[in-house]
């Protein structure tokens, strides 16, 4: 869109609600939203996130203009006109949104843009615990589990576009009805129910089988136990919220047997 460069425009109003992050809500006769980031990477993701979204015409922000090199990166996206949908209500609305996006097929495993790419689902897991036991050595034993259990597991999986961040906040809900999903600097190709699980960490819940059942097959309750085991590890890895870190760790350290 003609005049957006990344800057803050006057009369800009910050809605800053990450830790990391500067995001402002630009009015005018075509409002949007700019998203400042403070790791480049994440931008790039963002970035490519969108535009996939915005081709396929799913659920989410349109991309409008971004620079992911810049200093600061930023992203400029189309401003949605909505309220967070209410926790009661989250579940049941997800369900239409989330099968739109897991539609989309990639041809990678991983990050969309500014990591690696992957040629297997398994691989870019394994490389995910690469970068857990990095970050937090006294967790390589848990990690080393974990590994194990992942080299068991059936993966047989076409990558499918991942949100890999959802929590109560991210769904929104226009005055129309129509339902979109923010926030997508964490989106990922790999298994649908790797996002469930991801969805099972954020919510607290003590195990991901405490969801609304779905059609799922012994085979995916395996992968969805195992995907919530590393979301958590993940977690007490990589949080920056110290209550986070403690409840993952906790969670972990609760449910051995999580372990296939």
């Amino acid at each position: 869109m003609a005049g957006i460069d990344g800057r803050v425009p006057d009369g800009a109003t910050e809605i800053t609600t990450g830790q990391v992050n500067r995001v402002w809500y630009i009015g005018g006769r075509e409002p949007y939203v700019l998203k400042h980031y403070s790791d480049p990477a994440r931008a790039a993701n963002e970035a490519a996130a969108l535009a996939l979204l915005t081709h396929h015409r799913a659920p989410g922000p349109r991309l409008l203009d971004a620079d992911v090199k810049g200093q600061p990166a930023w992203t400029a996206q189309s401003a949605v006109q909505a309220q967070p949908v209410p926790a009661d209500q989250f579940l049941d609305d997800l369900a239409g949104p989330l099968a739109a996006v897991h539609a989309i097929g990639g041809t990678h495993f991983g990050r969309l843009a500014g990591a690696t790419r992957h040629p297997t689902w398994r691989a870019y897991l394994h490389d995910r615990l690469n970068l857990y036991t990095t970050t937090a050595p006294d967790l390589a034993t848990v990690a080393a589990a974990l590994r194990r259990d992942l080299d068991r597991v059936n993966l047989d999986i076409e990558p499918r576009l991942l949100h890999h961040d959802l929590q109560p906040g991210h769904l929104v809900r226009t005055t129309g009805g129509l339902r979109f999903l923010l926030d997508w600097e964490l989106a990922a190709f790999g298994d649908p129910i790797s996002d469930r699980a991801r969805l099972a960490v954020r919510l607290r819940l003590p195990s991901p089988q405490a969801l609304p059942a779905h059609r799922v097959t012994p085979a995916d309750r395996q992968r969805l136990d195992l995907y919530w085991c590393l979301h958590l590890l993940a977690d007490a890895a990589l949080a920056t919220d110290p209550a986070v870190r403690a409840h993952a760790l906790s969670s972990l350290l609760a449910h051995p047997d999580r372990a296939l």
